[in-house]
């Protein structure tokens, strides 16, 4: 097979990542080779089913949910996302969008939205779903929405976790939350208060506070130990969140998934967009294009050396008729997570919608990830990331 080249693919424009990417006969002659070879080695499934198929469907302990989940931690967050209230209206299209076309899962957490936003992501979730249901007359167990509960400093007993559960319940305008999870562990600098977690995660499922409960941010070590815990008190662990990405992979994403499939639960993929650096939007060569805040110096500490990975993206989704971020997310569907990107507006959500029902060929994974090691440096991890 012939080594890829990227220069081949448009060495001085940024990758493209709203529209699909045309299949030029100038790009085709220049990566025939390359991809003939990939569909050598293993045939990718063909275009399908959207997210919600029930083909698609796998499972969240007792739950079903959709081959993609939509993240909102934009619902609610001024500081990194710039949202305003005055926003409330499209997420609400968002979130119908993404019902009526199979997607079923949501994530989100009691901390996104602080001070006068306070818990404004739930708290917009539970008026969507309420309304989904009556104005579609579905089921709201046909929705499943997981929520997080953040490690505050003044949550050190099991029941200030079970308080936060019938707090965030509240807000999503439910007797109990469809998924409780821990936001994040305190083991590297509060231990005690980490066994508080435990206990009241414990706590939450057994007072059928939650139908199940996950992790967010905890390593395979830790993910192991917990979930012995909670077996040890009738208690089942169904899913691990984790930053996922081609710019967030390496051997702690690798020892989780196997800690998961080890476990029988579902690993959930966040930011599998890299904060929309796997987009295509922003031109590394252009800080202009980087958006404002603190996502813009992420990007300028990040994307310059991306530039070879973004042009390996750009010639997968060019072959496959499909869009950069796109490509990015099957690429995390394929490591058998259910990514969860977010969506701030409807075109977002439907550019999503391309990454389902199709399965890129393992040799396409394989080149991605070549790409990917070559840069010199990733993503930012999480700091509250254990091991």
């Amino acid at each position: 097979m012939r080594a890829f080249n990227p220069s081949v693919v448009k060495e001085n424009s940024p990758p493209r990542g709203g529209t699909p990417t045309p299949r030029s006969s100038r790009s085709r002659a220049a990566l025939g080779d390359f991809f003939n070879g990939f569909k050598a080695v293993m045939p990718g499934r063909p275009d399908g089913p959207r997210g919600g198929s029930k083909d698609n469907r796998q499972r969240l302990g007792n739950l079903e949910v959709s081959e993609i989940g939509v993240g909102t931690w934009s619902f609610g967050n001024k500081f990194l996302w710039g949202y305003e209230p005055s926003m409330d209206e499209e997420l609400r299209r968002v979130f119908f969008e993404a019902c009526d076309n199979g997607i079923n899962f949501f994530d989100t957490g009691d901390s996104y939205g602080t001070g006068s936003l306070a818990g404004r992501s739930e708290s917009l979730l539970g008026q969507f779903c309420e309304d989904y249901c009556s104005e579609r007359g579905v089921g709201r167990d046909k929705i499943v929405v997981a929520t997080k509960f953040a490690a505050y400093p003044w949550r050190v007993t099991p029941n200030s976790f079970v308080s936060a559960a019938k707090q965030s319940a509240r807000r999503l305008r439910q007797d109990r939350v469809d998924v409780g999870q821990l936001h994040w562990s305190t083991a590297n600098y509060q231990p005690l208060q980490e066994k508080a977690m435990w206990r009241g995660l414990e706590k939450i499922a057994n007072e059928s506070l939650a139908k199940e409960v996950g992790l967010s941010n905890y390593g395979p070590r830790q993910t192991l130990k917990i979930a012995d815990y909670l077996k040890s008190n009738d208690v089942s662990l169904g899913s691990a969140q984790i930053q996922i990405s081609l710019l967030s992979w390496g051997t702690l994403q690798r020892d989780v998934l196997d800690a998961c499939k080890d476990l029988g639960i579902l690993p959930i993929a966040y930011s599998p967009l890299a904060l929309g650096m796997l987009t295509g939007r922003a031109d590394p060569d252009n800080p202009r294009t980087f958006p404002q805040g603190p996502r813009g110096g992420l990007y300028r500490q990040v994307l310059p050396g991306a530039k070879p990975l973004l042009r390996t993206l750009e010639a997968v989704a060019e072959e496959r008729g499909k869009t950069i971020p796109q490509v990015a997310v099957n690429w995390a569907i394929c490591k058998g997570t259910m990514p969860i990107p977010g969506a701030k507006n409807v075109d977002q959500l439907r550019g999503h919608l391309g990454a389902c029902g199709w399965r890129l060929s393992l040799g396409e994974v394989e080149e991605l990830e070549r790409a990917a090691a070559s840069l010199p440096r990733g993503m930012v991890q999480n700091i509250f990331q254990t091991k």
